[in-house]
């Protein structure tokens, strides 16, 4: 079973490591092969290999072949839709849920369409139940998201999760409910218990805690919670995991097993029997309380399999197990290998029994168990650098308690008092009260044990090799002390700690368009030194490109400080990312062309600064009209590289500055490599600076499908009339520039360089 189900897991994660789909025709051909190879002893690995291959292909192509017609992008469209799962209340204003659309409509006139999709409801938005019928007018885009290395890849999560397209409810006459949901069902339960947490005479952040662990509903999370959750390694506690779920089966087994022959049952029926089937009816409720993801799921098949090994008489064995799991949840949802829940999930549970073999007599001891814990902590470190770039140091100290003090003191309190709602809410009520009390209690360690950023320790990119080393000799380090392995180990473990992030020559200059949407973020690498121009925007949900995009690319191209930050001016989409960003890393200089604007970054007037040189390139601001303001006032820098190529960053200067430029300036305007002032708006890239610029590539700043229809076509044209190639990031995603001395131009958009499949 064991090796099935990794063969099976192989196939799936090899179709998905890939950049190609096979058709219909390939996947029925691969299909025979495996059938072939299944009827052959030796080669049945081999067919399960090519099965899991194949049936993540299927799935995949089937899920491809749901499109919104680019015809229907960014245009108010009337659709009818049911909701499905939880809506999500972000704030009082604001409203998120997922609608299977059914139909459109146009003219008065209805067709039948499927399409899976994720809204936000802005303003206004009524009460939402979960299996609701509803008409809505809606502006739609296709699935989309932002494509950065080192960054959360938006796009591939909403693959996983089958959401072909996003966007937002418009206010309308026409928007309403068709057809109420059912009074019964889990969605509905869910629903109904989110509204009573809710409703809790609570302090806000508590609610969205007792919400987390309840009813696995995060939505009411603040910024502020994760921060300190994701510093201190604790937030797979406050969300349903599988070990909630293995814990409520273990506590209705032992509560059950009891009563029953305390209450005589057992003449009837044996009581582990009896406490089996109850265990498993428990484990059922609570994972459909969780929305049944990834790791509930696996936690209820497996306990499903050991209580049926009870109900049968047959023992279990742990791996068997295991791999039974894994097989039933790839069978159920082969695209849940796209997300980091799967891996955690699943590593856990066989670290755990890689680590207990032949420890069974120890299992009632305190030491062990923490043993257990720390090494736990220690052997998942490379798949929590492979998902999220960083590991907390603080981590094993803050689980140790963490675990223990949630799952044994904080779930049991909130689910007696769910179980007592429908019987005394007051004592409902008090037994949330005590649980909020036992998390605020948590809260505070938490809070004593979190020293800020510096408990994270920023992984930078390793090489496929170097990581798969570094895995394996963590795992060899956590073999019991006679294995006599702890040398071959270090050994392998060196690669991994000693490889530093590939830098520049001296004199070649490296760049990065990040891909941040409607806003501007660039970093300059030369061999020593990084300068970030511009940060990107924020904005009121607390999404700010700073916190998202900025500096996971830094830590993954391992800098833990910046030389210099540009703040070209003092428009949002320039600067909303800028306060995060200096929170988390040491700027030594921050310059500006509008100081008076980020008062937060107490910065230098860009305009009065000289230039200077790092590693043999050349920086230097060309002078703009000092009364300038706004867009105007943007700083516009250029670098040299030490052979005399160059490149501009001009911010959002508009025609007025460019023909300041022009006339002033003209000689210090040649550059290879031009970033389009204004993301490419009809307000700038005149006739005369393209001249005076002459750029073999134009690159845009633009989001995907934004509100200003950036780049404009007759500024592209304009552009290529005078020679120029273009790129923007709202389709290549980040681009990466590279000018080396004695080498022509390299320019790559990240879709090109990792191209997925759920990008195409």
């Amino acid at each position: 079973m064991l090796s099935s189900a990794l063969a099976f897991l192989a196939g799936n994660g090899l179709l998905f490591s890939g950049q190609h789909l096979p058709d219909h025709m390939g996947i029925l051909t691969l299909s025979s092969a495996a059938v072939v190879c299944l009827c052959l002893p030796r080669l049945r690995l081999v067919g399960l290999f090519v099965a899991g291959f194949c049936w993540a292909a299927w799935h995949t192509l089937q899920l491809s072949a749901v499109q919104l017609p680019p015809e229907l992008e960014g245009r108010d469209l009337q659709v009818r839709g049911q909701v499905v799962g939880l809506p999500e209340q972000l704030s009082k204003e604001h409203t998120r849920l997922r609608l299977h659309i059914t139909a459109y409509g146009t003219h008065g006139v209805w067709r039948d369409f499927a399409l899976p999709v994720r809204l936000n409801w802005y303003r206004q938005a009524p009460d939402i139940h979960p299996g609701e019928r509803w008409q809505l007018q809606v502006r739609l885009k296709a699935a989309h998201g932002y494509a950065n290395p080192g960054g959360f890849d938006y796009q591939r999560w909403l693959f996983a999760h089958r959401i072909r397209a996003t966007g937002y409810i418009r206010k309308s006459a026409t928007n309403r409910c068709l057809r109420h949901a059912p009074p019964w069902g889990p969605q509905q339960l869910r629903y109904q218990l989110s509204h009573y947490l809710q409703q809790l005479t609570l302090d806000v952040h508590q609610r969205a805690l007792l919400r987390a662990l309840a009813i696995g509903d995060r939505a009411g999370m603040s910024p502020k919670q994760w921060q300190l959750l994701q510093h201190t390694g604790t937030t797979h506690l406050l969300a349903i995991s599988g070990l909630h779920v293995g814990l409520v089966a273990g506590l209705v087994f032992f509560l059950v097993n009891k009563l029953w022959s305390w209450l005589g049952g057992a003449r009837r029926w044996p009581a582990p029997r009896a406490a089996a089937l109850a265990a498993m009816v428990a484990a059922l409720l609570y994972a459909l309380l969780a929305g049944f993801q990834v790791p509930a799921q696996r936690a209820l098949i497996m306990v499903w399999v050991w209580m049926l090994s009870i109900l049968l008489g047959v023992r279990g064995q742990p791996w068997q197990v295991w791999g039974l799991a894994l097989w039933l949840v790839l069978l159920i949802e082969p695209l849940s290998v796209l997300t980091a829940g799967f891996w955690l999930s699943f590593s856990a549970v066989a670290l755990i029994l890689y680590l207990g073999r032949g420890r069974h007599g120890d299992a009632g001891r305190l030491r062990p168990l923490l043993a257990l814990q720390l090494k736990l902590m220690v052997g998942l470190t490379p798949l929590v650098w492979l998902w999220f770039q960083q590991a907390s140091w603080v981590a094993p100290l803050a689980n140790l308690l963490a675990i223990p003090w949630v799952s044994f003191l904080v779930v049991p309190l909130l689910l007696l008092g769910l179980l007592l709602l429908p019987l005394s809410s007051t004592a409902a009520d008090g037994l949330m009260t005590l649980a909020a009390q036992a998390l605020d209690g948590l809260w505070a360690f938490l809070q004593w044990l979190d020293p800020g950023a510096p408990a994270l320790w920023p992984a930078p990119a390793l090489t496929t090799m170097s990581w798969v080393l570094g895995a394996i000799g963590l795992l060899l380090v956590l073999l019991p002390r006679g294995a006599g392995v702890r040398a071959v180990a270090v050994i392998m473990l060196v690669p991994t700690l000693t490889t530093a992030p590939e830098r520049p020559a001296p004199g070649d200059l490296w760049l990065t368009l990040l891909d941040v949407g409607q806003g501007l973020a660039v970093v300059v690498e030369t061999a020593r030194h990084a300068l970030v121009y511009d940060t990107g925007p924020a904005y009121p949900g607390g999404f700010d490109a700073g916190t998202a995009i900025l500096i996971p690319f830094l830590r993954q191209r391992g800098y833990h400080r910046l030389d210099r930050l540009v703040i070209s001016h003092g428009d949002n989409d320039h600067s909303g990312g800028g306060h995060s960003l200096l929170r988390r890393i040491p700027v030594y200089q921050v310059d500006s062309g509008e100081p008076q604007a980020v008062p937060w970054a107490n910065a230098t007037d860009c305009h009065h600064q000289p230039p200077w040189r790092w590693d043999g390139v050349q920086f230097n601001y060309l002078r703009t009209p000092a009364a300038a303001s706004g867009n105007n006032a943007s700083c516009v820098l250029k670098v040299t590289t030490a052979d005399g190529r160059a490149v501009i960053l001009p911010g959002d200067i508009e025609q007025p500055v460019e023909r300041a430029l022009v006339v002033h300036q003209a000689d210090q305007l040649a550059a290879e490599v031009l970033i389009a002032p204004h993301h490419g708006s009809r307000s700038s890239s005149t006739p005369a600076f393209i001249r005076a610029v002459r750029p073999a590539w134009v690159l845009f700043a633009t989001g995907y499908r934004n509100r200003f229809g950036f780049p404009k076509a007759d500024v592209v044209a304009r552009y290529r009339a005078a020679g120029a190639q273009g790129m923007d990031s709202a389709t290549a995603g980040a681009i990466d520039v590279r000018i080396e001395t004695g080498r022509e131009l390299r320019l790559v958009g990240w879709r090109q360089r990792r191209a997925r499949l759920w990008w195409h």
